[in-house]
Parts: C-alpha cells; sequence; structure tokens
C-alpha cells in the first residue's frame, strides 16, 4: 500500500488508463482528489450544529477514506484531565461507557498530550497499548487540535497488521483540523443550548414553587424539581431550627424513596454545615478526601450542598451526594444555586404563611369566643314589667362590634336604658364598650339623673384617657308611675319619637365621651309618655348604611319607614328595620355595627 497511497481499494477507476494515470502522477493526483474530498467534508460537517449528528457525519466520511473496522472519537475533560468517549463504532458497550484515559496514557491519550499523530503497525509491540479489544492489531490516533489546543482524539484500529499507511495518517491530518473546527462549533452551540434549556428548566421551576404555600409540599416538590435540573442519586434537605441553632432533616431521598433522617448539623458542622457557615456551594469531588465530610450513607463518594439563603439569611441547606467520584462539576453548583434562590423564597413564604395562618385561626378561635362572650354580655330584656314593649337587636360589622347597649333596674318602677357606640371597630372598640358599660353599672346604685350620668361617666373614662378611644351615649331613665321618660345625650344619633305616626327627633345634643375634659353640663328632657307611644334608639350603622352607589340609608328614610311600620308589634318591626336597610344596601355586608333598642308604651 504505497505510491497509490491504497486508493485502487477504495475508489473504482472507470479504465486502466485512469488508473495508470494515478500511479504515474502518484501523489499529486490523489493528493488532488483527498482535497477535494476534505472541501466536501467541511462543507458537509459545517452544516450541522447537532454534535452527534456531526461526530456520525464523521464517522461516514473516514469510512470513506480509511477503511477502519473500530472507530471512536473521545474529547477531553479538562476538569479531570482525561479522554472520555464521545462516539464510538465496533467498541464494546462497557468501554465506551465506563473507560477514560488519562491524558499521556495509552495511544490516544499520548496522542493528545503530544499534540502528535500516532499509528501503530503492530499494537503488541508497543508499551502504552491498552487493550480494550483483543482483535486489535493496528492502530491510527490523530488529535483534534483547535487553536493549538487538543479537544479530542481521532482513533481508527484493525484487526489487520499494518493496515494504516503513512499517506493515511496525513490524510486523516488533514481531516482533523476540519472535524476539530466542526466539533467545537457543535460543543458550543450544544452547551448555549444546554444553558438556555436550564434556564427555561429553572424559570418554570421557579414558577411552581412561587404558587405553593405549603411548606412540606413545596420541598416535596423541591426534590422534583432539582432532579429535573440534576440527575441526584441521594438528596437531603435540612432547615434551620432557630430555637436549636441546628439544620434538621426535613426531606431526604435516596435513589428515588423518601426516607427518614433524624440527623441534625451544626453551622460549621460537615458539609452542609460549612456550605451554611461560608453561605456558599461547597462541591467535594471525593467526601473520603475532606476532613469535614460525616458519613451518612455508606455508598457516598462526592458531595453538592448548597445553602438557602433569604434576605442574608440561611434558612436551609440543599445537600447531594453521589456514589461517583468527581460527580458534580461546577456547572451543577451554578445551577443548583440559582435554583436555591427560588427555593428559600418559596420555603420562607410558605413557613410564613403557615405561621399567619397558624396565628389567624388562633385569633379566629379567641374571637369566635370573645364574640360568644360578648353576646353573653348583652343584657336581656327585663322580665320584670315596667309597662314598656321591648325589642332588641344587634348586627356586628366585624367578629367584635363597638355598639353597645344596657338595661339597669333604677328602682321598682323605674328602669334606665343606655345605648352607645365606640369610636373605631373590632377588638379595642369591643373591650372600650365593655369598659364604659362596666363603669356605668358601678354608678347605677347612686341613681343619677341622666345629665348627671353622663358627666360622671365622661369625668371617669377621661381619668382612663386612651389615645384614638371615645364614644357616644344616650342614656335614659323611665318611670311605670308617671310614665315620664328622662333622656340626655352625649353625641348619639338623636333617638325618635313616633307618636299617632309622626315621628320627630328628640334634639339632645353633647360632647362624646371619654375625650379628657369635662364638657359643658349635658342637656336632659323630660317627656310624658302616652300608651302606644314609641321611642327608637338607634346606632349610626343604621341611617349610614350605604347602596353600592354611594346613597347612604338616611334620617329622613328611616322616620319614614317608622310613620308606616309603627302599628307592628315591637318584635317585628325589629325586624322589619334590620330588613329593610340590608335590602337598601344590596345584600352587602354592614360597615358598620347596627344596633336597635326599641320601647312602646303599653295600654
Amino acid at each position: 500500500m504505497s505510491g497509490c497511497w491504497g486508493w485502487t481499494r477504495r475508489f473504482v477507476y472507470p479504465d486502466s488508463t485512469c488508473m495508470k494515470e494515478q500511479h504515474s502522477s502518484g501523489v499529486n493526483v490523489v493528493g488532488s482528489e483527498a482535497l477535494s474530498l476534505i472541501a466536501e467534508v467541511g462543507q458537509e460537517i459545517n452544516a450541522s450544529l447537532d454534535l452527534d449528528e456531526v461526530l456520525a457525519k464523521i464517522a461516514a466520511f473516514v469510512k470513506r477514506v480509511i477503511d477502519y473496522e473500530i472507530f471512536a472519537i473521545l474529547l477531553v475533560d479538562e476538569t479531570h484531565n482525561d479522554l472520555y468517549f464521545r462516539f464510538a463504532i465496533g467498541h464494546r458497550p462497557e468501554v465506551v461507557k465506563n473507560w477514560r484515559v488519562p491524558l499521556g496514557q495509552g495511544i490516544t491519550g499520548s496522542a493528545a498530550a503530544t499534540r502528535k499523530a500516532i499509528r501503530l503497525a503492530d499494537v503488541s509491540a508497543d508499551p502504552r497499548y491498552i487493550n480494550a479489544l483483543d482483535s486489535v492489531r493496528s492502530e491510527l490516533a490523530v488529535p483534534l487540535l483547535f487553536k493549538g489546543k487538543c479537544i479530542g482524539v481521532l482513533d481508527i484500529q484493525s484487526s489487520e497488521l499494518d493496515a494504516f499507511t503513512r499517506e493515511e495518517q496525513t490524510v486523516l491530518l488533514l481531516l482533523a483540523s476540519r472535524l476539530a473546527l466542526a466539533i467545537e462549533n457543535a460543543r458550543l452551540f450544544e452547551r448555549t443550548r444546554h444553558q438556555a434549556d436550564t434556564l427555561l428548566l429553572l424559570h418554570e421551576v421557579a414558577r411552581q414553587a412561587s404558587e405553593l404555600l405549603d411548606t412540606q409540599e413545596v420541598l416535596q416538590r423541591a426534590a422534583e424539581m432539582v432532579k429535573r435540573v440534576i440527575d441526584y442519586q441521594i438528596l437531603s434537605i435540612l432547615l434551620y431550627d432557630a430555637d436549636q441553632k441546628v439544620f434538621r432533616h426535613t426531606i431526604s431521598v435516596k435513589f428515588g424513596q423518601s426516607v427518614q433522617e433524624q440527623l441534625v448539623v451544626r453551622c460549621g458542622q460537615g458539609i452542609v454545615g460549612i456550605a451554611a457557615q461560608e453561605r456558599r456551594p461547597i462541591v467535594v469531588p471525593d467526601v473520603h478526601a475532606n476532613p469535614h465530610y460525616i458519613e451518612v450513607n455508606a455508598e457516598t463518594r462526592s458531595e453538592l450542598a448548597v445553602p438557602l439563603v433569604v434576605k442574608n439569611r440561611v434558612i436551609g441547606v440543599i445537600d447531594l451526594q453521589s456514589p461517583q467520584l468527581d460527580y458534580f462539576t461546577g456547572d451543577h453548583a451554578q445551577a443548583l444555586s440559582i435554583l436555591a434562590a427560588h427555593l428559600a423564597v418559596a420555603i420562607e413564604n410558605a413557613r410564613l404563611y403557615e405561621r399567619v395562618s397558624r396565628h389567624e385561626a388562633r385569633m379566629e378561635r379567641e374571637l369566635q369566643a370573645a364574640r360568644v362572650i360578648q353576646s353573653a354580655l348583652l343584657p336581656d330584656i327585663p322580665r320584670e314589667d315596667y309597662g314598656l314593649e321591648i325589642a332588641t337587636r344587634y348586627v356586628s360589622a366585624r367578629e367584635l362590634g363597638g355598639d353597645v347597649y344596657d338595661f339597669r333596674r333604677y328602682g321598682p318602677q323605674e328602669l334606665a336604658i343606655a345605648v352607645g357606640d365606640v369610636s373605631g371597630k373590632g377588638t379595642a372598640a369591643a373591650l372600650y364598650g365593655s369598659a364604659a358599660i362596666g363603669i356605668l353599672r358601678s354608678l347605677v346604685p347612686a341613681k343619677l339623673s341622666p345629665a348627671g350620668m353622663l358627666s360622671k361617666l365622661n369625668h371617669l373614662l377621661g381619668e382612663r384617657l386612651i389615645e384614638g378611644r371615645f364614644m357616644t351615649l344616650c342614656f335614659a331613665t323611665w318611670h311605670r308611675g308617671r310614665r315620664r321618660l328622662r333622656i340626655a345625650n352625649a353625641g348619639q344619633s338623636q333617638p325618635l319619637l313616633v307618636r299617632d305616626g309622626h315621628a320627630r327627633r328628640l334634639h339632645l345634643v353633647g360632647f362624646p365621651l371619654g375625650l379628657g375634659f369635662d364638657a359643658e353640663p349635658y342637656e336632659e328632657e323630660s317627656l310624658e309618655l302616652a300608651p302606644g307611644d314609641l321611642v327608637v334608639f338607634y346606632s349610626d350603622g343604621i341611617v349610614e348604611t350605604m347602596r353600592p352607589d354611594g346613597q347612604e340609608y338616611g334620617t329622613l328614610r328611616f322616620e319614614h319607614l317608622l310613620r308606616e311600620t309603627c302599628h307592628l308589634p315591637v318584635e317585628e318591626l325589629a325586624d322589619r328595620i334590620l330588613k329593610e336597610v340590608d335590602h337598601f344596601a344590596s345584600g352587602e355586608p354592614p360597615g358598620d355595627d347596627r344596633t336597635l333598642v326599641i320601647l312602646r308604651v303599653k295600654e
């Protein structure tokens, strides 16, 4: 196979003249055809950016030039300083999958290290040869150089001795420069595409994580999400216990199965503790060579730990482990760090939501209990006969209301009536109202006049000045024998007197209670009531009810309703009022507490 380079084995010439021309012209003719083929190779392989497709095309083109039996392209792994099989024909699968050739060792490793082609007529005569297949007798390894740097090796082998010629080596060297460029472009495209796919995946993972508000569900989904980014074998997520100042295993997955771990780790302890302490990813190629490693899984050989950080505060650590040495790469650390940032926020949000939910549930239970207590504290209609029909209604805008009303016995035939409204709503208003009613009840034995009761109550509440809190209150006493109603008002809605189908307001004014200074003496009015007369006490939640269009119910509409319905029994009248007000509001929930106390003088 000299002179004509052995081309007669591979190309069929139309006649002997052509054959003679090839032999007579020698290298030049064959060289011209080889250069044409090399140009074709460059055009074909540069048309694709898919690395697998590029490598398959390279194998096919080389087959057209050199009749090999075994073919391989090995690429350089700079991290491990060795070669790995990227494409192969004729090699055993276990060799392709598991073999890695250190640079400088074997024929391919030596070709990569020296950046020179190596052609062996008899592999058994070279001590560098590593036997991957017993049938191999000769080998040709050509380095793939890109910008003076070896990126891989093209290696062909044959079962024949001295199967490859010097001329074939030269052609393969010429091809190698084109192949290296095509491989590097395809690898660059592959890396770029992989990075883009990873970023899209990380974005999708972050979106999914942000939608979860259950901590355990976030952690379980986190294990699935990490698996989509990194093909791990063992995963643990440890969350920080601020009370005990340790990291606790919260979820662990081993080879696809969830397991329970009881291990706790302190900051600075083990790989996990170091990652938390230094707040950065820790990649450990060989755990047994790391002095900080704490053995939990006997099969572990390499480890990657990434802290979960929220607002410069470590809330946990994601820990990945593999039974393979040097399994985790810098790309793994970078991807997991991006994912960890999103998961940390999701975990923190879920934990915050759970804390708020527990707090709200506790508050709800407490508010419900307080509402029951407040309802129990509202007085019943007096059982004694004071010559009055009495109806009461109370609708709070929240769990606890700020409106108050009360009935107190003032004597054998005398009844005290109080209706008030505390500024604001909710728990604080309810507590203030309860305190005010408690003070009022303590003053009942003094049998003060309505105006005197308001003055005294204002003074006592003023001594307990609470910023931003005050109340309005209408206080009245009714004497059965005299049919006399005495009434004073401290800023409360003016009561309505309905008599003979006419309604009028009892115009009494006075300063609200509890603002911290004594007001002028409160006005007081005394009324002689006749059988059938109605006196309606109400809070502003009745007349200030709003429709969705912003229109207010108002006192005039309320007076009109009372004129039309004053003949009804007081219980029916109270229900009718609330029904009409609710209808006016188009079913919208009350914006303020609604309180009614209705008195009708009996025949």
